[in-house]
């Protein structure tokens, strides 16, 4: 597991939050899906929670107490979304071989708000790799909230992507437009197959006349030689200073002495990334 422990942070906002009434009403759905295993109540229970626990406008814990905590924070995680996830988590610890093909099916009779807390919090889930099939199908959406669950702030595609699907996700993410930043550990998974494709698409963009991302350049800094060696010279030239913090981000933190040599012209932006008020976090701020 990922994440140590996920229930107790769970039971404890859930304890905090959730009135007597909803939460025996909870409790008593949770043991009666497990003592009569079943896969047709718990789509039920799932499903009910939002008509049952009542809504809080603002959920409170200190984040800075745990991992979970912390991730809970960072995905604004709600109510309705800590039951759903709690659920989850109590169904696999008491029976994970029966439960878990009843929660992978989720992907397919869940509705959207359903699908979506499944896949941001897959990775509080005992055992996450078992839905990793789960978490590749979801790539195949065109519903942006469902793809952005899975996709963004989410340390699950790092974790057990393979190559290949992590970069469909990072390129499919850079097609709907979606926000790169968002996807984490880039510089961890980045590759070479990675970089190539991201030359590719960006000399079909640059011959339609369009505009790229420049987070899209992030995964090429340890492959920049050749072809990606003249892309990021024209970040350089570029008359977009954004493009141009790009192209000194790739070279500055590039092992490649000639993309080394390139940052030559560009020593003011070399010192805002030495004193830190330039990075790929802050590559679209004001400065």
């Amino acid at each position: 597991m990922l994440f140590e422990n996920a229930n107790l942070y769970l039971i404890k906002i859930i304890d905090d939050y959730v009135s007597d009434e909803a939460r025996n009403w909870f409790e008593h759905k949770i043991k009666f899906i497990i003592d009569k295993a079943s896969g047709k109540e718990f789509y039920l229970t799932y499903s009910l929670i939002p008509s049952k626990v009542t809504p809080v406008e603002n959920l409170q814990f200190n984040s800075e107490d745990s991992d979970v905590l912390e991730y809970l924070a960072l995905q604004k995680v709600n109510i309705h979304q800590i039951a759903r996830i709690y659920l989850l988590i109590k169904l696999l610890e008491e029976d994970k071989a029966f439960f878990t093909p009843k929660i992978a099916k989720l992907i397919e009779v869940a509705d959207i708000s359903e699908l979506e807390t499944f896949l941001k919090f897959l990775v509080l889930l005992p055992h996450p790799e078992e839905f990793k099939t789960v978490a590749v199908e979801a790539l195949r959406t065109n519903i942006s909230t469902v793809f952005n669950a899975i996709a963004y702030q989410n340390p699950f595609p790092s974790k057990f992507f393979d190559d290949q699907q992590w970069n469909q996700m990072y390129l499919k993410t850079a097609f709907m437009q979606g926000d790169l930043s968002a996807i984490l550990d880039i510089d961890e998974r980045a590759n070479k197959d990675l970089a190539r494709i991201i030359s590719d698409y960006a000399h079909e963009r640059w011959a339609a006349g369009r505009d790229i991302d420049p987070h899209f350049w992030r995964p090429v800094i340890k492959f920049i030689d050749g072809v990606l060696l003249n892309d990021v010279e024209r970040l350089l030239i570029s008359d977009n200073l954004i493009e141009n913090r790009a192209g000194v981000l790739c070279c500055y933190y590039s092992a490649n002495e000639d993309a080394k040599l390139l940052l030559s012209e560009h020593q003011e932006l070399v010192e805002k990334i030495e004193n830190k008020t330039l990075s790929w976090e802050t590559l679209k701020e004001e400065q």
